[in-house]
């Protein structure tokens, strides 16, 4: 079976956030299990690509963005990812040091899928499945279906994958002239409200969608940026099936970038080491339980309650609790997560930006991780933290809702809370704390996170289903 993966990022070569971690972890798994995936991206100049080397295997000419225009296909030519790995290059537009925020960003996404598909026909590929990733490949199911050059394309299943449903990639139908020769008559495939939107045209037009968790599936019916209508109308077509993490990235006993490797066994003394070091780095006290949140400082994670929260925990559970966190976003929050580390230097630290290393020295350090997150479709980072033994701390929704149960149910390994507010953050943090002071209730709860199975291997099986049963539907 083959199946080609169609978005924007795929970490290493490109990441912003969950997308790419998804996109350079779901395709090797499904190699793996058989399925021959590969990965299609935009050309970006970033260090994986300057540092690897790349054969180009096709070259043409198509028209899109209102102009004719070359472009070239390169493919990684060691298969270092685990699956291959092709770039659309196009000289002046898909050449760019950056994934997002050029002015002419639409002109570049519809130009990277219409080549994609250009390349697709012309070579005669004819793969199973196209698997697409958010709106910026989400053009290609209508394409598909809907313009005279795709035609022999028409009948190859394809998946839409939501990975944030608030991000559509939206146009003007002053727009339109960028596509290729479309049939107009289908042109309400492409509108909603009154503009093209490119994910509400995936929605509509692929043989199925995915959202990355069952709970998210469930919320984009009614917290969906406006699209709200389409998702109960399409509903028949919907499957949530929760991410997975690269166990092989993400794993404590080899991690190559934490300064003490440990397992479940050793969790205890291996994270104690870890703290040590961390704490040090940062100016801190290592004999204290460390909160930590990493990720982007915006309202979607609801990290304009942080310095309020920190602020207040810090004089609450005064001298008991040390805070580091590691993001960036909105300069507002920034400036505010600033002034509160110069007033409490030595009990939080700060970093604005984002580390890759640090963010794994973090997981293996930290006793707790905050995700205050006001939309979350699944979350990998309370994935990452319980692999490492750091209790999520999170607000019960979407995907933190599937993968996070409150340690006082059954099962549970986590800390929950449903009101989006400081002061329950604040009380979440409390009940944190309150069983820190048990430590073998603690060591307790480390060996029941890092025993979970969250791994890309079982979310992979999952889709390997949807893929067949996408082919069996297409052969009736």
């Amino acid at each position: 079976m083959d199946v080609i993966h169609l978005s924007a990022e795929c970490y290493p070569v490109a990441k912003v956030g969950g997308l790419g971690d998804v996109v350079g972890a779901l395709p090797k798994y499904l190699n793996q299990a058989g399925i021959n995936a590969s990965v299609v991206l935009p050309y970006y100049d970033r260090k994986f690509v300057q540092e690897n080397t790349f054969d180009t295997v096709f070259k043409s000419s198509t028209t899109a963005a209102g102009k004719t225009f070359n472009y070239s296909v390169l493919k990684e030519s060691t298969r270092q990812l685990g699956f291959d790995l092709f770039l659309i290059y196009i000289e002046g537009l898909l050449d760019r040091k950056e994934i997002y925020c050029y002015p002419d960003e639409i002109k570049q996404f519809i130009s990277y899928q219409v080549c994609v598909l250009d390349w697709i026909n012309k070579t005669k590929m004819k793969p199973d499945v196209i698997h697409c990733h958010d709106h910026h490949s989400g053009l290609v199911p209508f394409l598909i279906a809907n313009s005279s050059l795709f035609k022999d394309l028409a009948m190859i299943p394809t998946v839409c994958t939501i990975h944030n449903g608030q991000y559509q990639g939206w146009l003007g139908w002053d727009k339109v002239a960028y596509l290729p020769s479309i049939d107009l008559s289908k042109a309400g495939l492409l509108d909603w409200n009154n503009c093209i939107n490119s994910l509400a045209a995936s929605v509509k037009c692929c043989w199925k969608f995915t959202t990355v968790s069952p709970n998210y599936l469930k919320e984009l019916s009614v917290n969906s940026n406006g699209l709200e209508k389409l998702f109960q109308l399409e509903a028949r077509k919907g499957i949530g099936i929760i991410n997975g993490i690269d166990t092989q990235v993400w794993d404590p006993e080899t991690d190559p970038m934490i300064v003490k490797n440990f397992n479940a066994k050793t969790a205890d003394q291996g994270k104690k080491e870890n703290k040590k070091s961390l704490c040090k780095e940062f100016g801190l006290s290592d004999t204290k339980p460390l909160v930590v949140f990493i990720g982007r400082l915006v309202g979607e994670k609801g990290a304009e309650l942080l310095p309020l929260a920190i602020d207040s925990c810090l004089k609450k559970y005064k001298g008991k609790v040390n805070f580091i966190v590691l993001g960036s976003g909105e300069p507002e929050i920034e400036k505010e997560l600033e002034e509160l580390k110069l007033r409490h230097k030595k009990q939080c630290g700060v970093y604005i930006g984002y580390d890759e290393e640090l963010s794994h020295r973090i997981y293996a350090s930290a006793d707790f991780l905050m995700m205050p997150s006001r939309v979350e479709p699944c979350g990998l980072n309370q994935l990452y933290a319980v692999r490492y033994g750091t209790m999520p701390v999170v607000h019960r929704t979407g995907g933190l809702a599937d993968t996070v149960i409150d340690m006082d149910d059954s099962g549970g390994y986590g800390i929950t809370f449903n009101k989006l507010e400081a002061e329950e953050l604040v009380n979440a943090v409390g009940r944190g704390l309150e069983v820190y002071k048990d430590q073998n209730k603690m060591s307790d709860l480390r060996k029941k996170m890092m025993s979970l199975d969250f791994s890309w291997g079982r979310s992979a099986k999952e889709y390997i289903e949807l893929y067949k049963n996408l082919i069996i539907s297409h052969a009736v």
